[in-house]
């Protein structure tokens, strides 16, 4: 068999795995290696197995994600995210749909301490859904904006998703930080929009809640100024480069720390909570990094990223054609697969065409990204919603339907980043060196 032909029967033995619940490192890492000796031989791929985890591991440049994991962990620690939650429910929950607003635009807050969609999501799930059923909010509302909400998490920077993308295309970590600061925050806007238009057509869906004062609302500030220092001084510091993103990832975890001392909340009970489960989710990803970076080994020997770049580029299309239908494949697995898994499957595979034909690799990181967090919402897998059904109890079908209307919201923005690519590439072209 040809080599090309070996890399296409990976690829469908891969998707076999994942599907049948192997684990997505080891899935990715057996079949790197069986594909890579049948291709090269048993010896060098013994010898990629051998070598391949420890420069993997000892890389410099992972250090950066048990960092950023650590700074989320401590600031749930600290109950910021319960003070996000009511300050910006001061501001906006006398609106129509004002509960749901408050949920998106906390969840977008701490997504800026977090990195992870699932840790937004079910930290703002057990805040915000009692409130909302307090007020009766219609419960697929609910339960859908916090879900939605919740995948913000891994696009507003700090992002892991992004600093795996940043290591896999060796592209700046700090770069494509700033890139997703904008569109996250677009995708925030966009989903307040949608509530907005669905509370206006239903007006029961999303009560309004009381009214507070403006001397209420500014003292509510008060409450969660951590966040705001902690986001100016570790993406402000990547961006004038007074860090690097290791460093800022660093000075975010000291600083959750000294937070959640300073807020008394910190015992060595939840200390050490906060650093087993750092250790618990860094060893995932890390057993994730070493299986794509082992099936990458087979990629570039089967030549198949290479050849399929190749073969695109001779198309007569346009390039955006060919752009669109990426980006399809990618939301296609995101109903299906965890959104990590996805960007170690599908980057290395698309990244070259993307390459050929011409396209801003930052750029398309985010679009990337922005596409899968679509799959963290939409069935049968919709992560979130998992979550979200496992904290409240309420029946999948309602949170699912509840999605709905974010989805679109998801669309309409996706359209909007590819038409004007400048939204994403504005901050880090501004960005010191």
């Amino acid at each position: 068999m040809s080599p090309i032909f070996v890399g296409f029967i990976g690829m469908f033995v891969l998707i076999i795995l994942i599907f049948a619940r192997m684990h997505i490192g080891v899935s990715m890492g057996l079949v790197g290696f069986l594909g890579f000796a049948y291709i090269v031989g048993i010896e060098p791929a013994l010898g990629v197995l051998r070598t391949v985890p420890y420069s993997t591991l000892s890389s410099q440049n992972l250090s950066v994600i048990p960092l950023f994991i650590l700074m989320g962990a401590f600031a749930f620690t600290a109950g910021i995210s319960e003070d996000l939650y009511r300050t910006v429910n001061k501001w906006l929950g006398h609106f129509r749909g004002g509960l749901a607003m408050a949920t998106v635009a906390a969840c977008a807050c701490f997504a800026a301490i977090s990195g992870s969609s699932l840790a937004t999501a079910a930290t703002l799930g057990k805040v915000a859904m009692p409130e909302m059923k307090k007020y009766k909010y219609d419960t697929a509302l609910a339960t859908g904006s916090i879900a939605a909400g919740g995948s913000i998490g891994i696009l507003i920077p700090p992002s892991v998703i992004l600093i795996i993308y940043g290591i896999i295309t060796e592209q700046s970590i700090g770069k494509l930080f700033l890139a997703g600061f904008i569109p996250g925050l677009l995708e925030a806007v966009f989903y307040i929009i949608a509530i907005m238009i669905i509370t206006r057509m239903n007006p029961a869906l999303g009560p309004p809640g009381p009214r507070s004062t403006m001397n209420e609302r500014i003292l509510s500030l008060l409450k969660v100024w951590e966040v705001i220092v902690l986001f100016v001084v570790v993406i402000g510091g990547i961006y004038t480069g007074v860090f690097t993103p290791t460093e800022a990832a660093g000075v975010g975890a000291f600083g959750t720390f000294c937070f959640a001392i300073f807020r008394k909340k910190l015992t060595w009970e939840t200390f050490t909570s906060s650093l087993l489960q750092t250790t618990k989710t860094t060893g995932m990803l890390f057993m994730v990094v070493m299986g794509a970076m082992i099936l990458g080994y087979f990629f570039s020997v089967s030549r198949l990223p290479f050849e399929l770049a190749t073969w695109v580029g001779e198309l007569t299309v346009n390039r955006y054609v060919v752009l669109v239908l990426i980006l399809l494949a990618v939301g296609l697995l995101g109903c299906l697969m965890d959104s990590m898994a996805i960007v170690l499957l599908t980057v290395p595979v698309f990244y070259p065409i993307i390459q050929n034909l011409g396209f801003d690799p930052i750029w398309f990181g985010i679009l990337v990204v922005r596409v899968t967090e679509m799959g963290l919402i939409t069935p049968p897998v919709g992560l979130n919603v998992y979550i979200i059904h496992g904290i409240t109890g309420e029946p999948m079908g309602t949170i699912f339907r509840g999605v709905i209307p974010f989805i679109i919201a998801d669309i309409c923005e996706i359209i909007l980043l590819i038409a004007i690519p400048e939204i994403t590439l504005f901050l880090p072209g501004l960005m010191a060196g």
